[in-house]
């Protein structure tokens, strides 16, 4: 199967650091040292995961034709309604009636495993033309006060078309998925956590987290590479999930390989959860060339983790 195109929408309103130094005494220096970001968007009041991932499928429209999809996949941990779902609305927003609209959350892994649930519609002959959308809206839960973590999030969507056959020259060929659950290691059920009526979004251990997000990322990567007989040398370029530029770099360094390989939006959008890989690649779209292997390495809260990799 195939990306065949991909699209993003970022809200306007930029969040510098500043405001948190104002807010809680976090000085810029101090979480740029830490973390890597140095701003962040947040959604309009009234904007939410369902507009966002509608004005990221607008966008899709614009380069692609979306008359055929026959599938709709959508992730997010940050819902704005756990009924109608974000597939639903832009099922709506579409007008494309009797098709399979799936909605699923695996923290900051969610757009992995709705690739893996693509594969699996393609593979059973029930779709050919899917549309994945994944918005996060971070902010809406976040407590901007919390000095251990209220800093680190960002608001944002992207809207990625995948088709069974190869329909355009842009098109990536998706060589191989892996994904799995990491629940038993560590502080993984609890390394993040999102409880509406018990303090929102927060990551009560962080350490955790960064010690296994850099390690899980550099494995899944190696272990990917391996299965289809390439090296580092043969890769192109990484795209890890966009929590810390810190974890990113050590990827990169656990890997031994250049640093210019690895791309990043965490310094100017702040962590975007499950949109943040599709983010950047929907930001570098245009400048791959033909014959580059990229792989797309995550790592979410509960714990999850994967990596998938691409030819163009």
């Amino acid at each position: 199967m195939y990306i065949s195109d991909v699209s993003i929408y970022l809200p306007e309103k930029v969040i510098s650091n500043d405001y948190f130094e104002s807010l809680n005494g976090l000085t810029n220096s101090w979480i740029v040292e830490r973390t890597g970001i140095k701003e962040r968007r947040k959604a309009a009041e009234n904007e939410n995961t369902h507009t966002m991932a509608v004005k990221a499928t607008e966008a899709l429209q614009e380069t692609s034709d979306l008359s055929k999809v026959d599938l709709i996949v959508s992730g997010s941990y940050t819902p704005y309604d756990t009924v109608s779902t974000i597939s639903h609305f832009v099922q709506h927003h579409l007008g494309i009636a009797d098709i399979p609209s799936v909605y699923l959350s695996s923290a900051c892994s969610s757009f992995l495993n709705a690739m893996e649930l693509v594969e699996g519609y393609f593979a059973m002959g029930k779709a050919e033309d899917a549309l994945i959308v994944l918005a996060e809206h971070n902010t809406a839960y976040n407590n901007d006060s919390n000095t251990k973590s209220g800093h680190l999030w960002g608001d944002g969507a992207a809207a990625i078309r995948v088709t069974k056959e190869k329909i355009s020259e842009h098109s990536m060929e998706v060589i191989q998925i892996k994904t799995a659950g990491a629940a038993t290691v560590g502080r993984g059920i609890d390394g993040v956590v999102l409880r509406p009526f018990d303090g929102g979004l927060s990551m009560p251990n962080g350490r955790d987290v960064f010690i296994n997000a850099c390690n899980y990322m550099a494995k899944s990567t190696q272990n990917i590479l391996e299965d289809n007989q390439m090296t580092m040398q043969n890769l192109d370029f990484l795209i890890t999930h966009q929590a810390n530029l810190r974890i990113a770099k050590n990827v990169v360094e656990n890997l031994e390989i250049p640093l210019e390989k690895a791309l990043n939006n965490i310094e100017y959008l702040g962590n975007t959860g499950c949109a943040g890989c599709a983010i950047v690649l929907g930001e570098n779209w245009r400048n791959f060339k033909k014959g580059a292997n990229i792989v797309i390495s995550v790592f979410g809260g509960g714990y999850s983790y994967g990596a998938m990799l691409l030819k163009k």
